[in-house]
């Protein structure tokens, strides 16, 4: 296993403007790392600079203990898995996961055994004689993804490589690619879109914004605990609801959008700003019937309203902002019904409105289960 460092890594195209600005980050040996972000940010292309297919504007890439930045790509100890899977179509399945074992010399012998024993970890003994137009998208995938873990290269690079299979095919993708990734023990670097994605599959992520780091951290505390407003809307679903907000100090109230008074704790008074962005998930909004002591109500004109099945989300209006609220089960909520939201002050999230830091946490909701001592 090998541990992948980026220290002050920049890339531009012109010299003058960067895509890529200032990336500072230790993937740990063994470690799942997920890079997420909207199209644009630059992501792939900080895959592409690790992988080799991309020259390094400034800074230093390390692969373990080895400068990397000029190694060619079959030096750095790696492999790629891509996006549109790059299958050879005239090859058959065993050969396109063998294709790389040509390169280190190995007997075909040994390279039959290793497909074999790749397919099978994968379910693709069936089809090692097919072609790639006989397989599906699922199945081309899985070839793509057999061909990289032959190969034993103690790091794997992924870029999206879910992005062109069906929901319940990619759910089931992503639950396998965690399981070979432990199993093997290999250092994955995933790019990916998609927060979801992100969430499930990651020990860490790193969320990029315009080629600069946003936050980087496990996935759990970037959903409870998001560094600005940005990181905020874009990892979960509904995203945070975010609004402004005033502190009326007189009476020791939080004014959001306008329209809620929220009473302020008094060991929270001080810590606030005059003017901020105050941030709460739908989740964290409930009915009457769900709400607890010291939550206060607040009138709304439903907009919108999802169905779910196991769930119910449904739009409102704040101030100059649409928010959504997300409530366990099925509601028989109707566009234009009047509705009471019940909201704690112990759940919001604080941003300072300038800036964008995080300056107030909302607290931990998690669900813990005790371990009990087992009689012998």
């Amino acid at each position: 296993m090998k541990k992948v460092e980026l220290i002050d890594v920049s890339k531009s195209y012109d010299k003058q403007v960067d895509v890529i600005s200032n990336i500072n980050v230790t993937i740990e040996p063994g470690e799942f790392f997920v890079l997420v972000g909207p199209s644009g940010c630059g992501k792939s292309t900080m895959l592409r600079m690790i992988a080799g297919l991309e020259e390094i504007t400034g800074g230093t890439l390390k692969i373990g203990d080895q400068v990397a930045n000029h190694l060619t790509p079959n030096k750095r100890d790696l492999s790629m898995v891509f996006q549109n899977y790059a299958l050879y179509p005239h090859l058959t399945v065993q050969q396109n996961i063998t294709f790389g074992l040509d390169v280190k010399r190995m007997k075909k012998d040994e390279q039959r055994q290793k497909a074999q024993e790749v397919a099978e970890m994968l379910g693709l003994q069936a089809y090692l004689d097919r072609k790639p137009r006989e397989l599906s998208g699922g199945q081309r995938q899985r070839v793509a993804l057999a061909r990289s873990i032959v190969s034993e290269t103690p790091i794997c690079l992924m870029d999206e490589p879910l992005s062109n299979l069906d929901a319940k095919l990619r759910a089931h993708m992503r639950s396998e690619i965690r399981r070979i990734q432990r199993k093997l023990g290999i250092t994955m670097i995933y790019v990916t879109h998609d927060q979801v994605e992100a969430m499930t599959m990651g020990d860490r992520i790193m969320i990029l914004h315009e080629g600069k780091i946003q936050q980087i951290g496990k996935p759990i505390d970037i959903y409870n605990y998001p560094a600005n407003p940005f990181v905020a809307t874009f990892i979960g679903a509904p995203p945070m609801n975010l609004a402004k907000a005033e502190l009326d100090k007189q009476t020791s109230h939080l004014v959001i959008g306008q329209t809620i008074r929220l009473p302020i704790p008094a060991d929270q008074l001080d810590m606030l700003p005059q003017k901020m962005t105050i941030g709460v998930r739908p989740e964290n909004l409930h009915s009457e019937a769900q709400a607890e002591d010291h939550t206060i109500a607040f009138q709304v004109e439903v907009t919108n309203v999802e169905i779910l099945g196991n769930e119910t989300v449904f739009s409102f209006t704040i101030g100059e902002e649409e928010w959504m609220a997300k409530w366990t089960g099925q509601w028989h909520i109707g566009i234009g019904d009047s509705l009471s939201i019940y909201v704690h002050f112990d759940v919001l999230s604080i941003f300072d409105e300038h800036s964008g830091e995080l300056i107030k946490k909302t607290i931990d909701n998690g669900n813990y289960i005790a371990n009990k001592e087992v009689s012998p």
